[in-house]
């Protein structure tokens, strides 16, 4: 009998990643960060007043990863939450970086005490849980992540797939709608450890 399968982001769901990112900003390149869940670009603003363009974003993001990563600190009970869920579950870490900064995102998680599979990706996640539920031919499979695009994305190519959307940053979590793909939203590991786990004991697939 296969195991049921947990897919689980990164930043804002096992580590904090605004609030180090935004004192960065400020103190590498005078950018003041106020984050509310929407397009990083416009959450940025310069001394000037003017605001970076969407390729000068992908560029500040591409000098904190990896260069900046040890900045980022574990979002509490996650360590805990998925070192029980692995008893009974495979667990992958499927994170949107580049592929270059695999390595350095495995040893980033291991040094907090999560060491499991990690895939990088870049846009949607629909496809890579598809592929990633037929790999392991998963009873039972949940998705977890503080992005509203990627639990639609994975609604299409995956309906199959229990969606939790959690986002761990207290300062963000207010600002940001439940998703509407999704069919939970818990910003705490201890109570989304309880809803993950109930699915798997259930092992019934989602409802489209």
């Amino acid at each position: 009998m296969t195991k049921p399968l947990l897919i689980c982001d990164c930043d804002e769901v096992l580590l904090h990643m605004v609030r180090h990112f935004g004192t960065w900003l400020r103190e590498s390149h005078d950018i003041a960060f106020t984050p509310d869940g929407g397009d990083f670009a416009n959450s940025m603003t310069r001394a000037d007043g003017t605001r970076p363009t969407m390729e000068e974003m992908w560029g500040l993001l591409g000098g904190f990863f990896p260069a900046e990563m040890e900045r980022q600190t574990l979002v509490p009970h996650a360590r805990e939450a998925l070192q029980a869920l692995s008893g009974i579950a495979d667990i992958v870490i499927l994170t949107n970086l580049s592929d270059a900064c695999r390595t350095a995102r495995i040893d980033q998680l291991a040094a907090f005490g999560i060491d499991h599979r990690v895939e990088c990706n870049q846009g949607g996640k629909g496809d890579p849980v598809a592929r990633l539920v037929a790999e392991h031919r998963a009873s039972v499979t949940v998705f977890v992540d503080d992005l509203a695009v990627h639990h639609d994305s994975v609604a299409r190519h995956a309906p199959e797939v229990h969606r939790l959307h959690m986002v761990s940053e207290p300062s963000l979590a207010p600002s940001v709608p439940p998703a509407p793909a999704a069919h939970a939203r818990i910003d705490d590991w201890r109570d989304a450890q309880a809803w993950i786990t109930e699915r798997f004991a259930a092992g019934s697939p989602a409802r489209a």
